[in-house]
Order: structure tokens, then C-alpha cells, then sequence
């Protein structure tokens, strides 16, 4: 039996797929406002607002995500754990969605406000799930597992998008055609909360906290052998002795200065925040918000929307498992690259389609059709690439010491090219109408290009070795000879090693654990 069918292998995508979840809460309230906005109960109950204040209702959400991920997710994460940090950010959305739905009539500033809350719950969760999965992964898998974090933000669009389009065939439900939209979007953080505690916290947070027999009996839970175990544990160590001598101090503002300060952390920042702000700027971020304003260009019933845009999300489901069994075989880098190449094709052709084609802002059907097939097939490109992708080689690439920090800030990205985009393309699309896809055509080619030269493979690297890839010290080496100890990382070191090598590994634990407990016995004496 492969090694990645065992009971350990299956409860690690089990853990991986709860934290997962935070992810179907970002593709459900990414949505929710896309699809509440077809509501025309909606638009009454709120005084009908203009397509500056619809811009602002997603540019406030956006806020929050970015004030809680810039400051607040990172240092929980950091000091309370992963868990801890995933919980809060879902009761915030929990209690945001009541805040929404039961907003007095008129009062759009409540549910402007009940969007900000949901923002934050999104900013402190979001960052936090990549990397627990990225810590308790194994490196031969840890790629297919998180390439399930971009699939779950689709169910979370599949499910805001089929529910729009139920209550949309339902008008004897009034306002709550809406409402129950907004609502549901409390089912998943509320089963995550359920279920998060029950999952070990990740084994290398434990280890950066001293705790070694809690990391232990973590990693337990997700390796098949003791000798996995303890190899992997020393390593741990090993390099977190030496970033713990580079990162002077655990405040937020210490470690933002380590990743600007230390040049190799530096270029992975650079790279990092790059492209996560593209993947907001391929056209997706536009086409989540708006793709109900989109189709409306083109079509008149409401229903007919409702049913497009859950068709897309339902598809968009089964474009992202492609990267399940792409972004091993090929790698990250082919797979951002080809995504940016496809998807700059799409934007050219609807550009072209909507601009050439007779009608105006009125569209035939056939018309209308092939710009929906197209908009489709960019969905096919980018699910795999830029949505899955980014998220898995941002959340691999930073070592220990910083990695919360680095995630937080560089998805935030994501957000500010998120909320720029949503307060103008209401107007560029006003405007311009199907002229406005040149702009994702032009950014998607230079996306094309800036991967092609820059951004590194980072298929099958092991988290504690990716700085060596970046031109960086090897933590593993480094901190082992901190310790006085012979390292454990050797490109001809494998499972089959030698059992004093081995022995050696379990010696140096439990003498460094005896040490810790006359320490602790000690300090209480």
C-alpha cells in the first residue's frame, strides 16, 4: 500500500480538510453579495443603491479582511496557536451573518457594518489555514492536499450561487429570497468551531513553543513511524534554534523587519505579494463581484443569472480538482505560468467578442452564450493555476520564524488589489462595458511573463530546506550546529538509513527533553 493510503496519511487529509473549511467561508461570503445583489427585495429594502455604495459594500469587507490579516491574524496564530486563530475569525463570521440578515429596513449602514465584521473574521481565519495544512502535510502530498483549499472556496461559491438561484425561483418568499442567502452563510463556520478543537495543534508550533512531547504526540497522528517522527522533530529544531537567533524578538513589528532586512526573505516577499495581488487581477476578482452585473448586459431574467453564475461555481469545482493531480506532476511554476497564458486569451476574445459584435449593451442570445462559454473556459484556466496555486506557494515558501507573518501579510495583497478593483469596475464596466477585458488581457500577459523569469519551482522541497532554494542559509544545518549536533539533512540520507542514525536521533531528544525537565524542575524549586 502506497504510503499516502495509510491511517495516519487519511487522518492527515481529514485535519487538512476541517482547516480547509475556513476556505468555503471566503468562497461563500465572497459570493453572498454578488448573488443577494439580484435580489430586487434586496435593492428595495435598502433604499436602491447607487453602484458607488454597491462598490463600498465589497471594498468595507475587504477592509476588515485586510485589518485583522495584517494585524491580528499573525500574532494569535503566533502566540495562541493555529486552532485558536481559525475559531475566532468563524464566530466573528457567525455573528456578522446575524448582524446582516436582520439589518432594520433602510439602514444599509448595519449591513455595511455586519460586512466589515465578516471581513475580519475572513482576515484572521484565512491566512492560518494554508499553513497549518502546509506544517502537518507531508512534501510529496502536501501539494494535492492544499491544492483542496482553492476547491473548497468553490464549494463555498457553489453553495451561495445554488441557493440565490432556489430562492430566486421561490417570489412568494419576499425579502427573504435575501435573507436566507445571507443566513447560511453562518452552517460552515459554525461546523468548523465544532470540529477544530478536536484536531492537534500543528507539531511545529508546538516545537517553536518548547512544548516537544506535545509535538511529538501530534505529529504522531499524522506519520506512520517513530522513525519519521523523531527525524522530523530534530529538524524542526534544528532549524528553529537558528531562526530563533535571526529574528530578534516576537513582536509584530520585529519580525515584518526580519522580512525585509533579510535579502533572500525579502525576494520571496516581493515575489509573494506580487502574485497575490495578480490573482485578484486576472479578471477573477471582478467576476465574483460582478458577474451578475455582467450578465445583465446580456440577459434580462434574473433567474437565467442566478442559474449562470451557479452553474460557474459548480464547474469551477471540478476545474480546481485539476490541480489535485497537476501541481505535482508539473509544478508550481508551469501551472501559474500556462494559467496567466489561458486565461489572457479568454480576456482578449471577450474583449473582442463584446466590443465587435452588434447590439450594445443588448446582446443576442448566441452572442451572450459564447461570452458566458468563455467565461467558462477562463474559469477553467485559473481555478487551477492562479486560484489553487498562489495559495500553495505562498504558504511554502517562508520558513518557520516568519511564516504566519509572511502569509498574512502577502494574501492581504489579494485584498488591496481586491477592493481597488471593486470600488472602479462598476464604473469601468458602466463605462466601457466589454472594453474593460483589455485591461485582464494586458495584466494577464505580464503576469505570464513575470513567473516565467522569476518565480522558482517549488515542487517536492521540504519546508525546513526551501531557503537554500532561495538563495538563504539552510536552517536545518545551521541550527544544528547551534545545538553541537550533526545535522540530519544530507541529500544522501533517506528512509532507509542506518539504525544508529536513527538511534542517534532518539538519543538526542530524549537527552535535550531530560534537560528541559531538570529546567522546569528548577525554576519551580
Amino acid at each position: 500500500m502506497a504510503p499516502y493510503m495509510t491511517k495516519t496519511a487519511v487522518y492527515n487529509w481529514y485535519a487538512s480538510m476541517v482547516a480547509a473549511g475556513c476556505m468555503v467561508l471566503y468562497g461563500y461570503d465572497a459570493s453572498v453579495f454578488n448573488a443577494t445583489q439580484g435580489s430586487k427585495n434586496w435593492v428595495n429594502y435598502f433604499g436602491n443603491p447607487t453602484t458607488t455604495q454597491i462598490g463600498t459594500i465589497n471594498s468595507v469587507y475587504i477592509v476588515g479582511n485586510i485589518v485583522a490579516g495584517w494585524f491580528f491574524s499573525a500574532p494569535v496564530s503566533t502566540y495562541f496557536g493555529r486552532r485558536v486563530a481559525m475559531a475566532v475569525g468563524c464566530a466573528l463570521v457567525v455573528i456578522a451573518t446575524f448582524v446582516q440578515t436582520f439589518a432594520p429596513r433602510g439602514h444599509l449602514g448595519a449591513f455595511l457594518g455586519g460586512r466589515f465584521i465578516v471581513g475580519l473574521g475572513q482576515g484572521m481565519a484565512l491566512p492560518v489555514g494554508p499553513v497549518y495544512i502546509s506544517e502537518i502535510a507531508r512534501s510529496e502530498i502536501r501539494g494535492k492536499v492544499l491544492a483542496f483549499w482553492q476547491l473548497f472556496y468553490s464549494v463555498g461559491s457553489f453553495i451561495a450561487f445554488w441557493i440565490a438561484y432556489a430562492t430566486a425561483r421561490h417570489p412568494e418568499l419576499g425579502e427573504w429570497d435575501w435573507k436566507l442567502i445571507v443566513i447560511f452563510q453562518a452552517l460552515c463556520p459554525a461546523i468548523i468551531i465544532s470540529l477544530i478543537f478536536f484536531l492537534p495543534e500543528s507539531p511545529r508550533w508546538y516545537v517553536q513553543k518548547g512544548r516537544i512531547d506535545d509535538a511529538r504526540a501530534a505529529l504522531r497522528r499524522f506519520r506512520d513511524t517513530e522513525e519519521e517522527v523523531e527525524t522530523e522533530i530534530l529538524e524542526m529544531r534544528e532549524a528553529m534554534e537558528y531562526e530563533a537567533q535571526q529574528t530578534k524578538g516576537t513582536s509584530i513589528w520585529q519580525v515584518y523587519k526580519q522580512l525585509w532586512v533579510d535579502k533572500s526573505l525579502r525576494w520571496r516577499m516581493f515575489l509573494a505579494l506580487v502574485i497575490n495581488a495578480g490573482q485578484q487581477l486576472t479578471g477573477q476578482g471582478s467576476l465574483n463581484s460582478y458577474s451578475t452585473v455582467i450578465y445583465k448586459k446580456v440577459f434580462t431574467s434574473a433567474s437565467t443569472i442566478s442559474l449562470i453564475n451557479a452553474l460557474n461555481a459548480t464547474f469551477g469545482i471540478l476545474f480546481t480538482l485539476n490541480a489535485a493531480w497537476l501541481v505535482e506532476r508539473i509544478g508550481r511554476k508551469w501551472l501559474l505560468a500556462g494559467g496567466a497564458a489561458g486565461q489572457a486569451i479568454c480576456m482578449l476574445i471577450v474583449a473582442l467578442v463584446g466590443t465587435l459584435t452588434p447590439g450594445g449593451t443588448s446582446k443576442s442570445e448566441p452572442v451572450g452564450i459564447s461570452i458566458v462559454f468563455l467565461l467558462f473556459l477562463f474559469i477553467l484556466f485559473y481555478k487551477p493555476t492562479w486560484g489553487a496555486t498562489v495559495w500553495i506557494w505562498t504558504s511554502e515558501v517562508f520558513s518557520m520564524n516568519v511564516r504566519s507573518y509572511a502569509v498574512g501579510a502577502a494574501s492581504q495583497t489579494q485584498n488591496v488589489a481586491n477592493i481597488i478593483v471593486n470600488q472602479f469596475f462598476p464604473q469601468l464596466i458602466a463605462a466601457a462595458s466589454f472594453k474593460s477585458f483589455f485591461l485582464f488581457f494586458g495584466i494577464n500577459i505580464f503576469l505570464f511573463f513575470f513567473v516565467f523569469f522569476l518565480v522558482p519551482e517549488t515542487k517536492g522541497v521540504r519546508l525546513e530546506e526551501m531557503d537554500t532554494l532561495f538563495g538563504g542559509v539552510n536552517h536545518i544545518n545551521a541550527g544544528a550546529d547551534i545545538l553541537g549536533a550533526q545535522s540530519t539533512f544530507s541529500g544522501d540520507i533517506d528512509k532507509a538509513a542506518p539504525a544508529e542514525h536513527r538511534e542517534n536521533l532518539h538519543a538526542l531528544n530524549e537527552v535535550s527533553e531530560d534537560k528541559a525537565s531538570q529546567e522546569k524542575a528548577s525554576n519551580k524549586v
